[in-house]
């Protein structure tokens, strides 16, 4: 199955669950200040295991010592993404009486596409944007992230970086803020939910632009890196042209989890998911850029002086952000994504541990509470 398909399988599952939802393809002009690294891009699956020994032992320097210097990075992509909307019509029958004022923008995580957030699985009974926009009354756009899926593909070390990425997710912020993407009408209230990297574009946005959104929600976050060599290591990354469902699309430099093993090593929490489920993430699954391991740290390292309301949810054994216990090492009333609080200057920021759960949460049974934590938490924000 691939990326048009599951995006079309979604978009019936969305009309069926009461709410429409519609394929967008969106023009952007970006910038950033990307690394220059000085690494040949691997054209194998030993060349790929050698890089991922390198870059996670311990106290090793492997990127400092590739880093030849800074340039800046511009031009024009295209962005896949998916705008939904509630039915005119609740539940129930009844006449919605909630004017449409609001959006939710969707970042995905590493290793998925925009699906994640509308999961073609079990009728769509796991699908995020259902929730946010039939129950809850939201808008809502997920999108593709820059080098992954429909979007715009590029060269993986020194173009396809977090900070590129982060500029992406700011030109669809400003885009619906101002009304100027084709399709979505202007919306002056803008909300923020991320997944994993998903959720550290956010938090680098929110960093760089106190002013831009209205609230924020960060999941599979913490803001200990620590843990991230685990889940490299983990991963059994293998080359894409390995992937015959990824290779047509993806060049040599990006990589791809090994095996479902792998995936559930990572993603999933003991006993916490469908195993069916694994089978349907190969279906699903999509590849990381090696620029985006080399800068992920980046973006989580500076304060954030965001203002807004802020909240973190995180599974309880959670891999790359909490090492497997977001409890481990964290006092009895604390929690490692908790201890985020220290880079927040401006705001106080509420966190969710889910019990039992891992990192990708929308793929787990616990999914409903989690869905549950960030809508009433932006109706919380609403009634303020």
């Amino acid at each position: 199955m691939n990326n048009f398909t599951i995006a079309i399988v979604a978009a019936l599952s969305a009309t069926a669950y009461g709410f429409r939802c519609t394929n967008l393809t969106v023009p952007v002009s970006l910038s950033a200040r990307n690394v220059v690294f000085n690494i040949t891009t691997p054209q194998n699956n030993v060349e790929v295991t050698n890089l991922i020994l390198d870059l996670t032992r311990q106290g090793g320097s492997f990127v400092e010592q590739r880093v030849q210097g800074y340039a800046a990075v511009h031009g024009n992509y295209s962005l896949a993404a998916t705008y939904c909307t509630p039915d005119e019509h609740g539940p129930d029958g009844s006449n919605r009486k909630r004017p449409l004022d609001a959006v939710q923008i969707l970042t995905h995580g590493l290793g998925f596409d925009r699906s994640y957030w509308d999961l073609p699985y079990n009728g769509g009974n796991y699908s995020y944007s259902a929730v946010a926009t039939n129950k809850h009354g939201y808008a809502t756009l997920s999108w593709d992230r820059l080098g992954v899926g429909m979007s715009s593909h590029g060269e993986p070390i020194n173009e396809i970086q977090a900070w590129l990425e982060v500029d992406a997710l700011r030109a669809l912020t400003e885009g619906l803020r101002h009304g100027s993407i084709k399709g979505v009408p202007r919306f002056d209230r803008v909300l923020h939910v991320g997944h994993s990297f998903g959720s550290t574009h956010v938090y680098a946005l929110t960093a760089m632009y106190p002013d831009i959104s209205d609230g924020i929600a960060l999941t599979g976050f913490s803001q200990n890196g620590s843990f991230v060599p685990y889940f490299a290591l983990g991963a059994n990354f293998v080359d894409v042209k390995t992937i015959p469902l990824l290779a047509p699309q993806y060049d040599h430099g990006y990589l791809a989890t090994g095996d479902l093993s792998a995936f559930q090593a990572n993603f999933l929490g003991p006993e916490q998911f469908d195993p069916a489920i694994l089978a349907f993430a190969a279906t699903i699954g999509q590849p990381l850029a090696i620029g985006e391991i080399l800068t992920i740290g980046s973006e989580i390292a500076s304060l954030n002086t965001f203002r807004g309301p802020v909240l973190v949810v995180t599974g309880e054994y959670d891999v790359p952000f909490c090492g497997g216990s977001c409890y481990n090492g964290a006092s009895p009333n604390s929690s490692i994504p908790a201890q985020s609080q220290q880079y927040w200057t401006n705001t106080s920021i509420s966190t969710v541990i889910v019990p039992g759960a891992g990192h990708a949460l929308n793929l787990e049974y616990s999914h409903p509470s989690t869905y549950k934590s960030i809508n009433e938490f932006f109706g919380q924000i609403d009634k303020a």
